[in-house]
């Protein structure tokens, strides 16, 4: 199943809290991301129709795997774009805004050829 950008946020946005709290809610998502409760329900719903996440008796979320290997492409999008544009002298605030907006839509190869390249830099 195709995601859409919003769906992609919401993935990220579950895997960062999970990193600071293993035990996820939709409450923490709307807490987070300043969305409306609504929102994220209704968000949560079409994620776990997806087949990206499971949501148990108690309201914790989870990933399944496919929503665990989704979420982990677009952050390592979001911080190798961010790296590139902070090296190019953006400000790291203005550089993270701008990474959120290209990770959805850049292509595999033209990421694959940018994290070829930001190789060379860090050697």
């Amino acid at each position: 199943m195709k995601i859409q950008e919003s769906g992609e946020m919401y993935l990220e946005a579950i895997l960062m809290l999970k990193k600071a709290n293993a035990q996820v809610r939709s409450i923490d998502i709307a807490n987070y991301t300043g969305y409306s409760k609504p929102s994220v329900s209704r968000a949560m719903g079409i994620l776990k129709k997806g087949d990206f996440i499971t949501v148990d008796e108690n309201g914790y979320i989870d990933f399944t795997e496919t929503g665990l290997a989704h979420a982990t492409i677009i952050k390592e999008r979001h911080d190798v774009l961010t790296k590139v544009f902070m090296l190019l002298g953006v400000s790291e605030e203005n550089a993270a805004e701008d990474a959120c907006k290209i990770e959805h839509v850049i292509s595999d190869e033209s990421f694959e050829a940018i994290k070829k390249h930001i190789r060379l830099y860090e050697l």
